[in-house]
């Protein structure tokens, strides 16, 4: 089984964008997601596979928290999926949402 990854970046601010995350996160392909200044890496977060809600919360705030404080802040998501996975679980390819 040979896993595909691509990043998808958003540009949102508040509630949309931490209800995009939460999406993205609970489809289960998520990886890694990375907040980022310009070209400057702000901060990281490795996901597993089983990020449940309690575990998710305080990832959420923080992404939320930086994005606050930061101008021209973008979010950049890492996404896995297997050749042999359903059609629904393969990523999108990289995207810019404005």
């Amino acid at each position: 089984m040979h896993e595909q990854k691509a990043w998808e970046t958003i540009k949102l601010q508040g509630i949309e964008l931490l209800d995009k995350l939460k999406r993205i996160i609970d489809e289960g392909n998520a990886r890694r997601i990375v907040v980022k200044q310009q070209d400057r890496i702000v901060a990281e977060f490795p996901l597993t596979a089983g990020v449940v809600g309690t575990i998710l919360a305080p990832i959420l705030a923080a992404i939320g928290a930086l994005v606050a404080l930061l101008k021209d802040c973008s979010i950049e998501v890492e996404r896995v999926a297997s050749d042999s996975g359903p059609e629904r679980s393969k990523p999108a390819g990289p995207t810019r949402n404005e």
